[in-house]
């Protein structure tokens, strides 16, 4: 890949004599032999964010893995204190919705420097992306990327000097399923319009096919429209939803980008089912981790349908289960995300790793959990978390996440053996040895019943199929580890997808036993499923709930 070079540091007349000794070359027959004209010199600092060797890294040439959600900004205008409710929970990069008003109210130039203020002083990378462009050439309504390109020159004066911290995301899903191919030329077009106009931010763009590419045109001519950008910082973003439901079709698309060296990001993914399919989302994370590629969750609130808010109503102590998979599980934010360095005061790199973990002792070992304890680790600066791994003959894999020197590890098998270890973490990224292992063997038998109440609504409707919601909650003292959800629909639905949960149906009978990131509930805490199922001419709720046996009040 190309190292970033300046714009303007060789003389007009000088480029023009290149080209006209080139043209000469080749029409002499000298094209194989010709000794091949020197390269712009490049510039002494690369100007913020930057591509490199097919990777998004800083200035100071750190690796950068964006971590983080997206933002409905511009239809939510006052919900400004979401930026800190996205920071708290460990996020590094923020994609916000911004509208040029082509479909929605204009987003102007005062209001996109507050969003540029709230991500710096909420310490994350902002993604600024223009939502009009949504679905062009199939959308009616939507707007062109050409037009994209004039609203970020309208804001130069606000975007320009925002190189470490703003990513420019020409124009969401820049093109519907009609005719994916005529993306390319006005993507290379928008690109040269924007550095014509002397921007030298990192350039991100979205792909045709509604951002998934399902027809492979942004992974067919990616090379293309990358090199057409002059300073290599260009970004491509792949959206995966129902489209990326196995495992294959989400590692073969990303590995095609790594493998050219050709930069790519997730800028967008969901997980729940819809009724277009069952996107692999654990795939997409593990994938991501594995490969160092970042990832933007859809979104943190505000959907017309909640199926994808992260935090219900904006309220980040409400997180739904979508919302704790992101961020508290497996490959997830928490676990994974590394601030950028360009907020650590312009200071000395720390490159000091924390001291490891003392030995974890195992108490309140369930059929389903255990809860690990450990002496907890020193740091030159600071540690900011604990990594919990299992240990299984020579390989490892995470298990749990904690801020604390405390966790308890859910989703586990009934009289089956474990062997966990802990690593510690600082905000610099640096990662103790390991600790010290400790084995544990689970219980035979289940968790008794809890004082619970249970929410039961239907979310949307579509005649011969609903989306349905299961609100859990503990209304007792103590934490209920593993759990067995049982009830009986009325009128013959049948589930045929889940998430937060696994259910087995016989008849009308329905038994949902939990996933990991849900098998726990504290006290006076919830967890929330979602589902779809069939259904016939009533709909009837079901009235009664057992929880591992005991009745549940209904809500």
């Amino acid at each position: 890949m190309r190292s970033r070079t300046g714009t303007s540091t060789t003389p007009t007349g000088a480029r023009a004599l290149v080209a006209l000794l080139a043209a000469l070359a080749t029409l002499f027959g000298l094209g194989q032999t010709a000794q091949a004209a020197p390269a712009e010199p490049p510039s002494t600092q690369a100007t913020g964010l930057h591509i490199s060797d097919g990777r998004l890294v800083e200035r100071n040439g750190n690796d950068f893995v964006m971590r983080g959600v997206n933002h409905a900004h511009t239809w939510y205008t006052n919900q400004t204190q979401s930026f800190a409710d996205i920071k708290e929970y460990g996020a590094n990069t923020v994609r916000v919705v911004l509208s040029n008003g082509d479909r929605w109210t204009r987003n102007d130039a005062a209001d996109v420097a507050n969003v540029i203020n709230l991500c710096k002083q909420n310490r994350m990378i902002c993604v600024l992306e223009v939502h009009d462009t949504t679905g062009y050439g199939e959308e009616a309504a939507a707007g062109t990327l050409d037009s994209a390109a004039d609203y970020w020159i309208s804001l130069r004066d606000v975007l320009v000097g925002q190189e470490d911290y703003v990513v420019i995301n020409i124009g969401n899903e820049p093109w519907g399923n009609t005719d994916p191919a005529g993306w390319t030329a006005p993507t290379v077009a928008a690109v040269q319009k924007l550095r014509n106009a002397g921007f030298e931010h990192t350039i991100m763009v979205d792909a045709p096919n509604w951002g998934q590419d399902w027809q492979g045109v942004m992974r067919a001519n990616a090379q293309t429209v990358y090199d057409a950008d002059p300073t290599g910082n260009l970004l491509f973003s792949i959206h995966m939803y129902s489209v990326y439901s196995t495992a294959q079709s989400v590692t073969d698309y990303l590995n095609a980008y790594v493998n050219a060296g050709l930069p790519i990001v997730i800028g967008e993914f969901g997980g729940p089912a819809d009724q277009w399919g069952d996107p692999d989302e654990d795939t997409i994370l593990a994938t991501a981790q594995r490969l160092g590629l970042g990832y933007l969750a859809w979104s943190w609130s505000g959907n017309t349908d909640p199926i994808l808010d992260l935090a219900i109503g904006f309220d980040p102590d409400n997180l739904s289960t979508w919302g704790q998979r992101i961020f508290n599980g497996v490959n997830g934010i928490t676990q994974t995300s590394r601030e950028a360095t360009v907020f650590g005061g312009g200071g000395p790199a720390d490159t000091q790793a924390p001291t490891a973990p003392g030995t974890p002792t195992a108490s309140g070992v369930t059929a389903t959990s255990a809860t690990l304890a450990w002496t907890a680790s020193t740091d030159n600066v600071g540690v900011t978390a604990y990594d919990v791994v299992r240990v299984s003959g020579g390989t490892e894999s995470a298990v749990a996440t904690s801020t604390t020197n405390r966790v308890t590890v859910s989703g586990l098998t009934a009289s089956t053996a474990y062997t966990f270890a802990v690593y510690a973490r600082d905000a610099a990224g640096n990662r103790s040895a390991r600790s010290a292992t400790v084995s544990v063997t689970t219980t035979g038998g289940g968790t008794p019943g809890a004082t619970c109440s249970v929410a039961y609504r239907v979310v949307g409707d579509w005649g011969s199929g609903f989306q349905g919601e299961i609100t859990i909650r503990n209304t007792g003292t103590t934490a209920i580890n593993g759990w067995t959800l049982a009830f009986t629909f009325a009128n013959g639905q049948t589930i045929n997808n889940m998430w937060g949960g696994t259910p087995t149906q016989s008849g009308g009978n329905v038994s949902v036993t939990p996933a990991s990131y849900t098998s726990a509930i504290p006290a006076a805490g919830s967890v929330t499923l979602g589902f779809t199922a069939n259904r016939g001419g009533s709909n009837t709720a079901p009235t009664a709930f057992t929880l591992s046996g005991s009745a549940c009040a209904t809500a």
